[in-house]
């Protein structure tokens, strides 16, 4: 392994920068077997500022190769959050399938100060190498610190859409023919969320195609979307949770039909570290159900399996306050499925590399005790999954644990959530308790996870 992974708190297969400050991901895009993750990184220091657009390429969402910066500083602005197409038509005149990166010039940052602009960017050489447009910005100055675009092709208008962050908890959508002029036809709120927009569409279990428009915080709407205007059928629902999850994006042009995402793991600690912050497994996105009961899930990429190593099986473990289960490894990396029929008690609590997580029946929250690794109990922080957890008699569970971090998938991905954490090393990752009566884990399955730089 080089030496530049192995640092002590260093991410064994969640991607991070080599060197600095990292925040949201950006210009996601697939092109040619590639994937392409851009990212918001100061490349002079390991707290943010001064942000450039870093770059990093995958054949397998799993091995990133960081290459150099594509977007950086320049007399408009420092280089904020925005996406990537394949431009397959020569829509924008740069010929037929260049890649087109729209971005925000965030003018505060510069003397004189200028207003926040949103910028095209365009690539001949798949992704390698960008050129800024000569006629920025494409889209002028609208109000306050308008935002991150997210761009999509939609095809029945035979148009580009971008979905652009306002001020407040609202939003706007604009239209283009040729990525280069465009006209707002659309606004739309989303309380309490601002900023990182985005906008896809997937077929719901009926074959309907549905439209989501999410925001940074995990929110999102669901509804149709004709071109001109997006319809919301339901109320505000909350896809990704916990306290680190944030500014998820999906990747344009997805083979195969796929919508796959990934956000900042935003408010890790990383201390003494070459480096700051990281981002989450990507995951893949699907509809459940439909009509008005249809939910968005999220579920770790199948890519992730190609890690699996030794394998722990088991099936009706009996847990009670007086007789844990401590499970059978010593791996700092690894990703754990159950299900566990909770009959009448109160909670469960897993011990995970030192850190507590507590599934509280009663009010259907997930509680994760950060630093405090000794006291078994409920916390005042926590994470509300969805009713189903409080009524279901049985509940699906899905870990994957990193070095510095937990994803937690439950319920096939119908509600997730993203913690950062420090190691407090306890010999045994993984240890489950029980709260009043006894419960059963009907299935226990344990992979050991390699690292990526193995």
């Amino acid at each position: 392994m080089s030496r530049l992974y192995a640092e002590l708190h260093r991410p064994q297969f969640h991607f991070t920068a080599k060197q600095n400050w990292l925040n949201d991901p950006n210009g996601l895009v697939y092109c040619d077997g590639v994937w392409h993750l851009f990212f918001q990184h100061n490349p002079n220091a390991p707290i943010w500022g001064d942000m450039t657009w870093g770059h990093a390429v995958s054949r397998d969402l799993l091995h990133w190769e960081q290459l150099e910066h594509a977007l950086h500083p320049d007399a408009m602005g420092t280089m904020f959050s925005g996406s990537a197409v394949v431009d397959h038509d020569d829509t924008a005149g740069f010929g037929a399938g260049t890649l087109l990166a729209f971005y925000t010039a965030a003018g505060a940052a510069v003397k004189p100060a200028r207003p926040f602009t949103q910028c095209l960017a365009y690539s001949l050489d798949k992704g390698r190498h960008w050129t800024k447009f000569v006629d920025n910005p494409v889209v002028d100055w609208i109000e306050g610190d308008n935002r991150d675009p997210k761009v999509i092709w939609h095809s029945a208008s035979q148009q580009w859409i971008m979905a652009l962050y306002l001020a407040d908890d609202r939003y706007a959508l604009l239209a283009s023919k040729n990525a280069r002029q465009w006209q707002k036809i659309q606004e739309l709120a989303l309380p309490g969320d601002t900023e990182c927009p985005d906008m896809f569409s997937l077929c719901d279990e009926s074959g309907a195609e549905r439209w989501i428009f999410w925001s940074a915080s995990g929110r999102y709407l669901l509804g149709t979307f004709d071109g001109a205007k997006f319809s919301s059928e339901t109320e505000m629902q909350v896809c990704e949770r916990g306290f680190n999850g944030y500014a998820a994006q999906t990747w344009s042009n997805a083979p195969d039909g796929r919508c796959v995402q990934i956000s900042w793991m935003a408010g890790g600690l990383y201390p003494e570290m070459p480096f700051n912050q990281q981002l989450s497994i990507p995951v893949e996105l699907k509809l459940k159900g439909a009509g008005a009961e249809t939910l968005l899930t999220r579920q770790p990429v199948t890519e992730l399996h190609a890690l699996r190593g030794r394998a722990v099986t088991l099936e009706n473990i009996r847990i009670s306050p007086s007789k844990p289960f401590i499970a059978d490894t010593r791996a700092k990396l690894f990703d754990v499925s159950f299900k566990v029929s909770r009959g009448s008690s109160k909670a469960l609590y897993l011990m995970v590399r030192g850190q507590v997580l507590a599934f509280d029946w009663a009010t259907g929250c997930v509680k994760f005790e950060k630093g405090r690794p000794h006291k078994l109990g409920l916390v005042e922080e926590s994470v509300d999954l969805r009713s189903s957890v409080a009524s279901d008699a049985r509940l699906s569970v899905r870990l994957i644990v990193d070095v510095t971090s937990l994803e937690i998938f439950v319920n096939d991905g119908e509600a997730s959530a993203s913690f950062c954490y420090l190691p407090d090393g306890h010999v045994d990752p993984l240890i489950f308790y029980g709260s009043g009566d006894e419960q059963t884990l009907e299935q226990f399955e344990l992979y050991e996870l390699k690292s990526v730089f193995e």
